[in-house]
């Protein structure tokens, strides 16, 4: 495919390249030789409508990069530090410091494109009015002009820089972002843009700052940066933390067992270094804290009359219902059926819930999940909507466009009886060599879970729902 560009490019220079791909790829080889370039995630079935339209200007880019282009592959941190792949088992070595966090921090002159970056036929200017504090956040007002001849819209993103204080932390962080509507030639749009403390807040996984197990805000100055990408957000607002803020306490929860150490930045007269640390392990005790803290087991009753639309109607409690279980009646609820199950609509990914002649008995009915995230997959000869992918949509930076979409396929999914999708999928860019990355929308975790709320929210407003998956660690194939 290289060699190909190249040849093509050698004879007309003006050519526009066109790429489609699930992942970032290297473009060292001829990207000095073009342009122009127009980059595209898997689009569905509105892909060729959707190049043509942009080829041919009758809509405006717009879309941002949810995850980092590094020039080489070997520049990614999951591949030089994280030992991808390399061994049965997976040492988290690179820690936070994933994607930009990591080539912001560490290594700028690594990157080709620019976490957020994405071009338009028009041009913009930003201008924040006014910050205003409150006790758990920052609201920021801003105002986007169409400063260019085109129409188009544009996504105003907001980053900080922490202090590094005693527990470290990445030079830019994302924390608020929002799209404009079409503008118009000279139009303008003011954009208020809400900012948590929780968002930027670090969590002390060792006690080193007195408040083990707590998310805390530092103390020192903290720095937001306003643009359109990571690397164009200029400096507009500092405020100073005057001793250690304690945003939340927890308790630990599935910390490593076996040591190995991670990533924490350390200052040089040239920037940071990425020097090693031990992780803390697990406490002696949390075990035993475990199981003291599950909750009792519910007395088995056998069958007491009692059904599961007693409970709804609140003549009895689901305490009482569960009892009525044994314990294969429980595993065949969770367990449900594989592929193709005749009990819910054909060629589907799975039932759930009533499974069994027993669960039936009690009143327990039978729902039918299908695979996402992009669109149904239906094996039945029945049509289906073939959506963008994860990435591509978080591409769109657009909570508003994708709860509207997410909406209309919850009436699909009602349309052929399907109750649950198998979306969206959350896990994040750790490698551009996870071969499922397209299905997962950014290496940020912010723009992840904002994205897959509002696909959520969606589906909620037909009245169907999703499933968040792979929980998480699904970022590579092997071992």
């Amino acid at each position: 495919q290289d060699a190909l560009i190249k040849k093509l490019l050698a004879v007309r220079p003006d050519m526009i390249v066109t790429m489609v791909a699930g992942s970032p790829f290297s473009m060292t080889e001829w990207i000095d030789q073009t342009d122009t370039l127009l980059l595209s995630y898997y689009a569905g079935m509105e892909t060729g409508r959707a190049f043509a339209n942009l080829l041919f200007g009758e809509v405006s880019p717009s879309g941002k990069l949810p995850t980092t282009y590094p020039k080489e592959l070997s520049d990614s941190p999951a591949h030089s530090i994280g030992q991808f792949a390399t061994s049965t088992d997976v040492s988290y070595t690179e820690d936070i410091y994933v994607g930009y966090r990591y080539f912001e921090t560490f290594a700028p002159d690594k990157v080709l494109y620019p976490f957020g970056f994405g071009l338009s036929y028009t041009t913009f200017g930003l201008e924040t009015n006014n910050v205003k504090e409150q006790s758990d956040k920052w609201d920021f007002a801003v105002t986007v002009t169409n400063t260019g001849n085109y129409s188009g819209k544009e996504v105003v993103q907001i980053y900080c820089e922490a202090p590094q204080g005693q527990l470290g932390k990445p030079a830019r962080v994302l924390c608020g972002y929002e799209k404009t509507k079409t503008l118009i030639p000279g139009e303008s749009q003011t954009l208020t843009i809400s900012v948590s403390k929780a968002q930027i807040a670090s969590y002390d996984d060792s006690g080193i700052s007195g408040h083990a197990h707590c998310f805390i805000l530092e103390e020192g100055n903290y720095h937001f940066y306003v643009g359109t990408d990571v690397r164009q957000a200029e400096k507009t607002y500092t405020c100073t933390q005057n001793g250690t803020l304690v945003i939340s306490s927890h308790k630990q929860a599935l910390a490593p067992v076996e040591t190995f150490e991670r990533i924490k930045p350390v200052l040089t007269a040239d920037g940071y270094d990425p020097q090693m640390e031990a992780v803390p392990l697990s406490e002696v005790d949390e075990v035993q804290r475990r199981l003291e803290n599950l909750p009792k087991e519910i007395p088995f009753t056998g069958d007491q009359g009692i059904r599961l639309r007693d409970v709804r109607k609140g003549t009895h409690t689901m305490e009482e219902f569960i009892a009525q279980m044994t314990d294969y009646d429980l595993a065949c609820m969770i367990r449900g059926e594989g592929m193709n199950s005749p009990r819910v609509t054909a060629g589907t990914a799975s039932a759930f819930g009533g499974v069994s002649p027993e669960l039936e008995a009690l009143g327990v009915p039978c729902g039918c999940c299908d695979d996402g995230p992009s669109g149904m997959r239906l094996d039945c000869g029945t049509k289906a909507f073939s959506l963008p992918n994860g990435t591509m949509m978080a591409c769109t930076f657009n909570r508003t466009l994708l709860t509207e979409l997410f909406a209309r396929t919850g009436l699909e999914m009602i349309a052929n009886k399907v109750d649950c999708l198998l979306g969206p999928g959350m896990n994040i860019h750790r490698h551009p060599l996870n071969g499922r990355n397209f299905e997962y929308f950014s290496e940020d975790p912010y723009l992840t879970g904002t994205i897959a709320s509002a696909q959520l929210h969606g589906l909620h407003q037909s009245g169907v729902t999703g499933t968040i998956k792979h929980f998480c660690g699904n970022n590579q194939e092997t071992n």
